[in-house]
């Protein structure tokens, strides 16, 4: 195994799965832009034990996305459809998922017991199978950029293996000037422009009680505060538990901001949301990224210098 998995996780992997889990690659979204990029990310999951199987076709490309429609389609089906088959990874995100919605069986993908494994465009996959049929995901890295890099990340790849791999799995991260609480509720969100996206749609999930978490990137600071107030405008936020903030890179300030920038913008959410709002989730777009269960059960514990967020009650690859 590559030697970015940390002890514990190869004995949990060899143990359970000697013969290695079964990865199959789908391209629901966008294409890998890099030539190359498909095989190398295949072989560093091979190279941390993993059997592939590659239901996309690099050579065949639909306008932006990995294929036609129908196509995508099909390896969704086909991938869920494998008995082989133990994780779904999304190759890339991008936009393509939104024109598939109306088309997917959530029930049926559901059923077939798969763990689906991705972010950024793959949010709208992931809240139709918690909004049409009560199914856990799991938001976490995918084939292009997360096993490609010139430099894998160790962070990235021992949380993701852990997550899958226990019943249960716990995030630590500092944050400063949080607010001071403990919370349970199911954790969902993902993806903050695909969230708004969804709103007023079948695949937005209702959530009492929830703790949401949140990401985007190239999303200047005004952007997230206009999404944000959407989700609250749209009845969204007034019986959260929490929100839960992760990576919001990418953006560019100007003179034009006059000072306006994000702890601004947070300041102001925080004023003004129905729901306490916390920073510093590892989750989002960036290099180093925790892998969360949306649908899970959620316990947040937060003081003023950090949190831990604890899920349970999922599917783990061994149970699977």
């Amino acid at each position: 195994m590559n030697s970015q998995l940390n002890q514990d996780i190869r004995q949990a992997l060899l143990a359970n799965k000697p013969e290695g889990p079964l990865v199959a690659i789908v391209s629901p979204s966008g294409y890998a832009p890099i030539p190359g990029a498909v095989e190398r990310g295949i072989a560093t999951l091979q190279a941390q034990g993993c059997r592939v199987r590659n239901f996309t076709d690099t050579a065949s490309r639909f306008q932006r996305f990995g294929a036609s429609d129908d196509a995508r389609i099909a390896q969704l089906y086909a991938a869920a459809q494998d008995p082989e088959v133990d994780i779904v990874l999304a190759l890339r995100g991008g936009y393509g998922l939104t024109r598939l919605l109306p088309e997917l069986d959530f029930s049926q993908l559901a059923a077939s017991g798969k763990l689906f494994v991705g972010h950024s465009d793959f949010t709208a996959l992931q809240m139709g199978l918690l909004a049409q049929a009560g199914a856990m995901s799991f938001s976490g890295p995918m084939l292009c950029d997360d096993f490609v890099r010139d430099e894998l990340s160790g962070y990235t790849l021992n949380n993701f293996w852990q997550c899958l791999t226990q019943p249960a799995h716990t995030i630590t991260a500092q944050a400063d000037n949080n607010p001071q609480l403990q919370v349970t509720g199911t954790l969902w969100g993902g993806n903050l422009a695909m969230l708004t996206h969804l709103v007023g749609s079948p695949w937005l999930p209702k959530i009492d009680g929830g703790i949401l978490c949140v990401e985007d990137i190239n999303e200047h600071p005004y952007r997230v505060e206009r999404m944000m107030l959407q989700l609250l405008h749209a009845g969204m936020l007034d019986e959260q538990q929490a929100v839960l903030l992760g990576d919001f890179s990418g953006y560019r300030l100007s003179d034009y901001d006059n000072g306006y920038d994000f702890t601004q913008m947070v300041a102001y959410l925080r004023a003004h949301l129905p729901v306490p709002v916390l920073t510093g989730l590892p989750f989002g777009h960036g290099r180093d990224k925790a892998t969360l269960v949306l649908g899970s059960r959620a316990e947040l514990v937060s003081d003023s210098v950090s949190f831990s967020l604890t899920m349970s009650g999922y599917r783990s690859l061994f149970d699977s």
